[in-house]
């Protein structure tokens, strides 16, 4: 009695842990993967003006973890993601095609072929000439002086000595950050002297912040002058068309007020309009005399000469510039034609025989 007891529990309990399995089994949900998160992988050149190395390693990893992918999905995504150099690497390394090939293997591949070959000094003279950029912002040239500190830390086994080079490091950063800023962001960081690099970061953006502002200001109420000045010049647009033709109705009345002159019969017969009058008034009020340098007669009219010529009838005058001029083209003094000056050398010839 006893054993048929025990089998008889036995197969209880049996099919008590199939109705558990079978519970959970429906419970429990379907796991799918996320293959649309490949888009938020940047794609990997591996030439110096893509991203670093590590940053791509670390988006295929992130991106693993929120899309359930296994090592072999990221090693056929990392490899989608390949292009240039880094492609034509990858399709002559046979090893990285078998299909047991990991995700740490890939990893270790790429790091030993795109390693940083170059030494510490070189980052370093990098981060000590450091300068900003023309349109670079500082949150920006900041960033950029931190991908370059990270690259001189040195890497020990002992805490106490990594604390020692991160601070130096810390110290060289905040140097080259404040020396390298330009404009007067970079002058009022250095008036303030920080303490530390959060300090320089935030008294820089907020000049460079207030910069920018007065720029904008000054631009703004520029061109709301200019068109307050432009407004002013042509008050007759924003009228209607009657006081929009208003500048084109006073310039013909004035020209028909100038065309109606009183005319003046002189001796000669000859008509005289009084614009006419006045404009040669103007005129000769600009006369400069070159005899005695006055204004308003030519040196033929010269009061000055008349006077002189008055006091002294016998000195000798100069000659008018009219007289000059004729006496320059009188024809006795223009050299002979071709063919005199040779009838002129045959006759001298003839005359030395």
């Amino acid at each position: 009695m006893s054993q048929e007891k025990l089998l008889s529990d036995l197969q209880e309990s049996r099919a008590e842990i199939q109705r558990l399995r079978d519970r959970l089994s429906i419970g429990t949900p379907t796991i799918h993967k996320d293959l649309s998160l490949i888009s938020l992988i940047p794609k990997w050149s591996g030439s110096e003006s893509a991203v670093p190395l590590e940053e791509f390693i670390s988006s295929i990893e992130g991106a693993a973890k929120l899309g359930n992918w296994h090592d072999s999905d990221c090693v056929r995504i990392g490899a989608l993601k390949l292009t240039e150099l880094a492609r034509s690497f990858y399709n002559t390394c046979r090893d990285l095609h078998a299909e047991d090939t990991t995700w740490y293997k890939f990893k270790e591949v790429f790091r030993q072929r795109f390693k940083d070959v170059r030494p510490d000094q070189f980052h370093f003279m990098k981060l000590q000439t450091a300068r900003q950029a023309r349109n670079e912002d500082p949150q920006a040239f900041a960033d950029r002086c931190q991908s370059l500190a990270q690259k001189i830390i040195c890497k020990v086994s002992d805490p106490q000595a990594q604390q020692i080079h991160r601070e130096v490091i810390e110290r060289m950063l905040l140097a080259s950050f404040v020396n390298g800023l330009s404009s007067d962001a970079g002058k009022q960081t250095r008036y303030a002297n920080p303490q530390n690099m959060q300090q320089a970061l935030a008294i820089a953006l907020s000049v460079y912040e207030a910069e920018k502002q007065e720029k904008f200001n000054e631009s703004f109420y520029t061109r709301f002058d200019e068109s307050v000045r432009l407004t002013r010049r042509s008050p007759c647009r924003a009228g209607n068309e009657r006081e929009g033709s208003c500048h084109s109705t006073d310039t013909r009345a004035s020209s028909r007020e100038s065309s109606q002159y009183r005319t003046h019969r002189h001796g000669t017969g000859k008509k005289t309009s009084v614009s006419d009058t006045d404009r040669n008034s103007r005129t000769k009020a600009a006369l400069k005399c070159y005899n005695c340098h006055g204004l308003g007669h030519f040196s033929r009219d010269c009061p000055t000469e008349r006077r002189r010529k008055a006091e002294f009838p016998n000195a000798p005058t100069r000659k008018k510039p009219s007289e000059r001029s004729k006496r320059s083209r009188s024809p006795s003094n223009k050299p002979p034609p071709a063919n005199e000056r040779e009838v002129r050398r045959v006759v001298a010839n003839q005359g030395n025989e």
